[in-house]
């Protein structure tokens, strides 16, 4: 009986030593995947302004570090229940992006924007809809400490987790040379949102000279575009986007109003204003608007084709009304009083499009999908 369990106890031994040796041999393994970290070169798809990438000076772009930040992006375990990643609101599948009105968090909680896409957001500092992160650095840690989204108690908690990993310290240690800090997690995963770009869309073909990129309706779109429908006053550049924020009158038709990019600055004129989006992959990243109020791309057009909603702080480029701001609050505040007749110059600016302008919108927004992102995919495994 003696040697029976003699035997039984050299056995467990032998099997802990084994399972201890083959995880310091997958430890090892990854780390010398990484024994030579080259520079991270970036390579733009046609259409994109390399002089406008954004990269900085204390975060310069390595494999390993981009490599890291998608182990990163896409681990569930940044979460304080273990079900929800960056990935889980800004998915490959949907150009990073989730294709819901609003995003759902932990326990299914729903916030009260929808999630943006990723694709492109190299070429901005100020992230979110109203611009509250100066940089992707500061972006990536905001939902990890979100009590709807990632639902950390702090951001040392977070660095805690990443740090109790054996494989995450190992790999931070031949990146960065130092302990596993919060600052380097958002150095990282910036670094991988970097690379999810999006060019080379037929629109850019189209502007290289190859004139059957794009259908003539979509050609007829692009003069709309920048003409009649006076799209290209807010969605301008190679991005698509002015990188200012704008009140169109999204939700003032509705009971309560999101502030938008007030609540960062404190001043008037942002009430209600938010980040012109790019429109870079737009096909694939509705609903639209911050508050995914406009299910699809033909609901959009129409809502600007009809001036947006009228507002005491609508954005000059949807023409603001010419009445005092009192009188305005006066007016949006008692809804049910029809009986003010509006000037003419106090009309919202109306678009005024056809049914074909509509159509060939539309098919000129669809030739804006390119290519530099659709080969991201989740990793296989993740540091253990």
């Amino acid at each position: 009986m003696i040697y029976l369990a003699l035997g039984r106890i050299c056995h467990d031994c032998t099997s802990t030593i084994i399972k201890y040796l083959v995880s310091i041999l997958i430890v090892f393994l990854q780390a010398s995947i990484w024994a030579e970290d080259l520079d991270y070169e970036p390579v733009l798809p046609m259409g994109l302004d390399v002089s406008e990438y954004i990269v900085p000076n204390d975060n310069p772009m390595t494999d390993s570090k981009v490599e890291i930040g998608r182990l990163l992006f896409f681990d569930t375990r940044l979460s304080l229940d273990g079900t929800v990643s960056c990935a889980f609101c800004h998915s490959p599948r949907f150009a990073f992006t989730d294709g819901l009105k609003v995003s759902k968090g932990i326990k299914s909680q729903s916030g009260n924007r929808s999630a943006p896409t990723i694709v492109n957001r190299a070429f901005s500092d100020a992230q979110f809809w109203d611009g509250r992160a100066e940089s992707l650095e500061a972006q990536v840690t905001g939902p990890m400490t979100n009590p709807i989204e990632m639902g950390m108690p702090s951001l040392e908690y977070v660095t805690e987790v990443v740090a109790g990993i054996r494989g995450y310290r190992v790999l931070f240690k031949k990146v960065f040379d130092r302990e596993v800090n919060i600052e380097d997690i958002a150095r990282a995963m910036a670094s991988f949102e970097r690379t999810i770009l999006s060019g080379n869309a037929p629109y850019d073909r189209f502007q290289a000279g190859d004139t059957d990129a794009i259908s003539e309706s979509a050609k007829r779109g692009l003069k709309l575009f920048e003409d009649k429908a006076r799209c290209n006053q807010c969605h301008s550049g190679p991005n698509f986007t002015d990188e200012k924020y704008h009140n169109v009158g999204v939700d003032w038709d509705g009971n309560t109003v999101d502030l938008g990019r007030y609540l960062v600055t404190g001043q008037a004129a942002d009430i209600g204003a938010f980040k012109t989006p790019t429109l870079r992959e737009i096909d694939l990243t509705g609903p639209y608007m911050h508050d995914g109020s406009l299910a699809t791309l033909e609901e959009t057009i129409e809502f600007y084709d009809k001036g947006g909603n009228r507002n005491p702080f609508l954005d000059v480029e949807m023409a603001r009304p010419t009445r005092s701001l009192d009188m305005m609050l006066a007016m949006f505040e008692d809804k049910t009083n029809t009986s003010t007749e509006l000037t003419p110059d106090e009309e919202l600016a109306k678009l005024n499009l056809t049914s074909q302008d509509k159509v060939d919108l539309v098919n000129f927004l669809k030739a804006l999908g390119g290519e530099g992102w659709q080969h991201i995919e989740p990793p296989d495994s993740f540091p253990e």
